[in-house]
C-alpha cells in the first residue's frame, strides 16, 4: 500500500478526509465546502480548514483547496481515495461472505482495517471472493485501476411514481437503520412494490411480504432503487 504520510498528519485521518471528499463530490466532481465536509466527518469546521490547508501545501498535494471556494481532490488524492475505498469494500465483502458478519456490522469493522492491509492481502481477498464488483450494501467496488462504473439508481425519497423497483443499494452510514431495513427484507437485489411516495410517507411491499410497509423518511432515504423492468 503506498504511503500517504503528509508531513506529520496521521495517515488514517488523511484517508478518512479523502474518502469523505470523494463521497461528497458526486459524479459531477463538484467542489466540496468545508461545512459539508465538517458535517460528514463530525468535526469542527476550523479543524477541517486546518487539515485541508496541510493537505494542499504538502509536497504531493492530495487536494486543491481555496478558502471560500471549497476543496477538490488532486489526481493523487483521487487515486488514494479510490484505493482506500476499494480496501474498505473488499473487506466488507469478505466479512459478510466468508466470516458471516451481519450486514449492519461490516462497515465499522472495515473502517478500522482499511488503512492497514497490504496490496498482496488486497489481491488475495479479491481472488478469494471471485473479484466482486459490488459490496454487500450494493455499492460498486473500485477496480484495481481505480475505475468505478456509475450506478443508475435514485434514492427512494426521490421517487415520484408508483410501480416495481429493485433495491440497488442501501446506505452503510447508520447501523441501526440498516438493521431495520434488513428486518423488513430491504436488502440489495430485493424487489419492492411502491404504492405511495410522498415527502414523509413511503408505502411499499417487499417480495417476501404481502403486507403494506410504511417507511419513515430516514429509512427511505437510506435506500436507492432502480426500475424493475
Amino acid at each position: 500500500m503506498p504511503s500517504s504520510h503528509q508531513g506529520n498528519v496521521n495517515t488514517e485521518s488523511v484517508d478518512n478526509y479523502l474518502k469523505a471528499i470523494l463521497a461528497l463530490i458526486g459524479p459531477e466532481e463538484r467542489r466540496v465546502s468545508s461545512t459539508s465536509l465538517a458535517n460528514r466527518l463530525g468535526v469542527a469546521p476550523a479543524s477541517v480548514t486546518n487539515m485541508l490547508q496541510k493537505l494542499a501545501a504538502s509536497p504531493l498535494p492530495f487536494v486543491e483547496y481555496e478558502r471560500h471556494r471549497g476543496v477538490h481532490l488532486s489526481a493523487a488524492g483521487k487515486r488514494r481515495a479510490l484505493e482506500v475505498l476499494r480496501h474498505h469494500r473488499l473487506i466488507e465483502t469478505f466479512l459478510y461472505e466468508v466470516l458471516d458478519y451481519p450486514l449492519e456490522e461490516v462497515h465499522e469493522e472495515a473502517e478500522r482495517l482499511e488503512h492497514f492491509i497490504s496490496e498482496r492481502f488486497e489481491e488475495r481477498i479479491a481472488a478469494k471472493l471471485g473479484h466482486p464488483k459490488f459490496d454487500p450494501h450494493g455499492h460498486c467496488i473500485p477496480a484495481m485501476d481505480g475505475k468505478m462504473p456509475k450506478q443508475n439508481s435514485k434514492p427512494l425519497t426521490d421517487l415520484d411514481e408508483q410501480g416495481s423497483f429493485i433495491v440497488d443499494s442501501v446506505s452503510d452510514r447508520n447501523a441501526l437503520l440498516l438493521k431495520q431495513l434488513r428486518a423488513h427484507g430491504i436488502i440489495p437485489g430485493a424487489q419492492l412494490q411502491v404504492a405511495n411516495s410522498s415527502p414523509d410517507d413511503f408505502v411499499l411491499r417487499t417480495g417476501s411480504d404481502s403486507k403494506a410497509l410504511r417507511l419513515s423518511r430516514d429509512l427511505a432515504g437510506a435506500v436507492r432503487v432502480r426500475p424493475a423492468h
